[in-house]
């Protein structure tokens, strides 16, 4: 075999040499797996990321990706189209399915007549005419409910003037809901701009134009801001802030949450800088809906919500997600509650990363359920605590899967520190007693859905108008939806309370005593 005469004057490596190259070459395979290992750790997270939404996180649907809400839209779809409707199944309500229809009124407000008809609907013989025999049948009945139009009616009041004896003075008689001299839209039309804009979420200038199409009464959109505006300097006059606040720590449970909203201007401070912070809605309401207070914060920053003057002091049960903002009250207070829709959405994201590895939190989700319509069954019965044995194979159970949770995932790889598998069990560890409470208190929800569905009002409005324009007027907005909302869950009627505050008399809420 020929060498080349290169070959032949170059020496053989030594084993020494033929090692320390395999020593480099075994450190690059080890860098190269740890760097293959994080790619693959970091891909998991940007998948996770793209995988959330409402449904397996806290991301509200507002902020989901437009790709996301189309997934879950063509999920639903999919869903649908592989159910199979029976052949026995009639269109509509089933046989049993109790209707809701108008029940005929025992007393109505009038009564009319028909006119006779005219022709027979069996041969088409006319029933007018004596010769074809026809004769009276006596008469059937039905109702018709409407509205009787809405018509403007301009009153022109006559104010009588009284010179004084005494002082020669002259007094002028005051018309209702205007001055000497002026001309005002009354307090029907002023109800009517504020329940289209607050209530309906309408946009101020659609509400004018609403209002002139169903109403036949031409407004501008000024004076339905400035009708938000009135009812809102009349609710703060007359104190209904700190009634409500007052009425709120007089409750032994709570619940709380809130959200942030979009203002174009957050106004100026005391050197003509800007106001800094991001504007959020906060609700803190009843588990009912007997008192729903919303307020504005500059922010939801831990002093901003204590400065909301309602939970300082307070030493009831709150119903809360996980906010670090609420966590200051903890230690004043009787108990807290986690939102266990928020713990069972975290647990379906993390069961979503891999379904055998992650089973536990798919296991955990189920437990929480279970245990809640354990609670319900048990209120149902007239109970006021769970079964002892059952209470205690549940939270066995969640214990087990939580600790499994935590040992899977305590070292496995993730790129931005530890897994989201092993913060969620550790939490769900840490605070178990939180998550707990509604089994040995029935009095609390065990999810906050009351705030998230009043917090829906607000959000609506921002899908509608986009923002408000400034901190005021988004003040305005919580003021005038917590009394309308409130006064609602009293059972007075949203015309009635706003007549009511308009004249300086509003419902004000009444601290419960037990």
């Amino acid at each position: 075999m020929l060498v080349p005469a290169d070959a032949q004057d170059s020496p053989s490596p030594s084993l020494e040499e033929l090692a320390g190259l395999l020593a480099v070459l075994a450190g690059r395979v080890d860098a190269l797996e740890s760097e293959n290992a994080g790619l693959r750790a970091e891909n998991a997270g940007l998948r996770r990321r793209l995988g959330m939404n409402s449904g397996n996180s806290s991301t509200p649907p507002s902020k989901e990706p437009i790709a996301a809400k189309a997934a879950r839209k063509a999920k639903r779809s999919a869903d649908r189209s592989s159910r199979e409707r029976s052949p026995d199944r009639r269109p509509g309500g089933q046989e049993g399915h109790q209707g809701s229809g108008l029940t005929p009124a025992a007393v109505p407000d009038r009564t009319e007549t028909a006119g006779a008809p005219a022709g027979c609907r069996g041969c088409g013989a006319d029933l007018a005419d004596p010769a074809t025999g026809a004769s009276d049948a006596g008469a059937a009945r039905a109702q018709v409910w409407d509205i009787v139009p809405v018509v403007l009616e301009k009153v022109h009041w006559q104010l009588p003037r009284r010179r004084c004896g005494c002082c020669a003075k002259i007094t002028t008689a005051v018309a209702p809901h205007a001055q000497a001299g002026s001309v005002v839209y009354g307090p029907n039309i002023n109800a009517a701009a504020v329940l289209l804009a607050s209530e309906g979420n309408v946009p101020v200038e659609r509400t004018a134009t609403l209002m002139e199409a169903l109403l036949g009464t031409p407004v501008s959109s000024g004076f339905v801001a400035r009708a938000l505006a009135r009812l809102a300097q009349r609710l703060q006059a007359a104190g209904f802030d700190q009634a409500m606040k007052d009425a709120l720590q007089a409750e032994e449970v709570l619940c709380g949450d809130e959200t942030p909203v979009n203002v174009i201007s957050n106004g100026t401070g005391p050197d003509g800088g800007a106001v800094p912070g991001a504007p959020h809605a906060v609700t803190i309401r009843t588990p009912g809906a007997r008192l729903i207070w919303y307020a504005a914060p500059g922010s939801r920053s831990s002093a901003a919500i204590a400065g909301l003057g309602v939970l300082e002091g307070w030493h009831g049960y709150l119903v809360r997600d996980d906010y670090a903002g609420w966590h200051q009250f903890d230690t004043q207070l009787a108990g807290v509650q986690q939102c266990a829709a928020h713990l069972i959405r975290h647990c379906k994201g993390v069961l979503e990363l891999h379904p055998q590895w992650q089973a536990w939190a798919g296991q955990v989700r189920d437990i929480l359920r279970e245990a809640a319509a354990a609670v319900e069954a048990a209120r149902n019965e007239g109970n006021t605590q769970l079964d002892s044995i059952l209470l205690a194979d549940l939270r066995a159970r969640y214990d087990e899967a939580v600790a499994w949770g935590i040992t899977t995932n305590r070292h496995r790889d993730w790129h931005k520190g530890r897994h989201p598998g092993c913060n969620l069990a550790r939490r769900l560890q840490d605070k178990a007693g939180q998550v707990w409470l509604f089994t040995r208190n029935f009095k609390i929800p065990w999810t906050n859905n009351a705030s998230e569905q009043a917090l829906k009002g607000p959000k609506r409005h921002q899908a509608v108008s986009g923002y408000w324009h400034t901190r005021a007027t988004l003040a305005d907005d919580c003021r005038v939806r917590s009394y309308l909302v409130s006064a609602r869950g009293h059972g007075i009627r949203a015309t009635d309370a706003i007549h009511a505050a308009l004249v300086s008399k509003p419902w004000l809420p009444v601290p419960v005593t037990t």
